[in-house]
């Protein structure tokens, strides 16, 4: 069933694509890009105006708020075939199950977003890698192979919005796979084994941007590396200077011979202590950037001024506590949006403690400010 936007588009001089570049790299643009990272599952079934209009994603909330559009391509760059996902056993409110890391999870039986408790991976021991390796992480899977005529008809060079590339995740998949405590064992028992799983990964990654770059004009790569919490990196430095880095530079080497110079990483948590090693290796761009695990988006900015830029960033601990606090976070952000590197929206999914009411005030503010009309 079409979705109807709920409200107008931001008023344009620009085509999407041109002015996501610009802004991005503090050059003039008409107004900023408009976009939001999405809402937690509860939102959909709590907030009245996506219930009373039929919204369930994040994808139609997209389109029913009027967002800009941007998109990104993303390859088999992980396990292939994954584990199947099944309920091994049901425990009053809770349940255990296998997720398709191949991980034994503790998660509420009703569904509630939550961290899962882990309870066992299907990897502990360089047998058991050795064993997942050849199942699930062969080079040759013809899965592997990338249509790229079919990519080329989806997303014509003549696009009017972003086109993103995924370069998957040097240690955040191994820490999923392995749980953090795992890993945290495996680097001390089996560091060569670590290191074989981030190199594997890196070689998928090659392996698919060697079948793209090239044939599609991407304008931003994109990655995932969920390795920090609000005290730091949950990896040691010495691990992540000498055994992710490189492979980083690796992928950023391939981007900046295609031209592309604008690389986020998805790291929660306070990534301040990796930062160097990010930006020496090509990612000079952080989402969703949550501040109260980390800073301001405008003290990092301010620090690594013309080498960092930001998307997200807007503190939703402030958007829970009505309008007079979301005005101020925004009037603290301003500055920063109008010089560019800057794109803000929500620093996570929305979580549901926000009201409907203050969300809408919050997306007209940022019309006001930012929508340039």
């Amino acid at each position: 069933m079409p979705i109807t936007p709920c409200r107008e588009p931001w008023k344009s001089e620009m085509t999407g694509r041109r002015r996501f570049i610009n802004q991005m790299h503090s050059g003039a643009f008409d107004r900023s890009f408009n976009m939001e990272f999405g809402y937690w599952a509860e939102n959909f079934q709590q907030w009245d105006i996506f219930v009373d209009n039929g919204i369930t994603n994040n994808d139609q909330a997209d389109i029913f708020f009027n967002f800009d559009r941007i998109d990104e391509l993303r390859g088999p760059v992980w396990m292939l075939p994954q584990f199947d996902e099944e309920v091994i056993e049901e425990i009053d409110s809770h349940k255990i199950i296998r997720n398709a890391d191949g991980l034994l999870a503790e998660v509420f039986a009703d569904g509630r977003s939550s961290i899962p408790h882990f309870l066992k991976s299907s990897i502990t021991c360089p047998d058991d890698w050795r064993r997942v390796k050849a199942e699930r992480f062969s080079l040759d899977h013809p899965a592997r192979r990338i249509d790229v005529e079919d990519v080329k008809l989806a997303h014509p060079t003549d696009r009017d919005y972003p086109l993103g590339v995924r370069c998957g995740s040097m240690i955040g998949k191994v820490r999923d796979a392995l749980t953090f405590e795992g890993l945290t064992c495996a680097w001390y028992d089996y560091p060569e084994m670590v290191e074989d799983m981030v190199e594997t990964a890196c070689l998928l990654v090659e392996q698919f941007l060697d079948q793209v770059l090239g044939e599609i004009d991407f304008d931003y790569a994109t990655g995932w590396e969920d390795i920090c919490c609000i005290s730091g990196p949950l990896v040691t430095m010495d691990m992540f200077r000498n055994v992710v880095a490189p492979r980083y530079k690796r992928i950023g080497d391939k981007l900046h011979a295609h031209g592309i110079d604008i690389w986020y990483t998805d790291c929660d948590g306070d990534v301040r202590p990796l930062l160097p090693y990010f930006l020496e290796a090509g990612i000079n761009c952080l989402f969703p950037f949550e501040v109260n695990s980390c800073c301001t988006p405008g003290e990092l900015l301010d620090q690594y001024d013309g080498e960092l830029m930001i998307m997200g960033g807007v503190d939703k601990m402030q958007l829970g506590k009505g309008p007079e606090a979301i005005r101020k976070c925004l009037e603290a952000l301003d500055p920063y949006v109008r010089r560019g590197g800057f794109i803000p929206f929500c620093d996570h999914r929305c979580p549901p403690n926000v009201t409907p009411e203050d969300y809408i005030y919050y997306l007209d503010l940022k019309e006001k400010m930012w929508g340039m009309g």
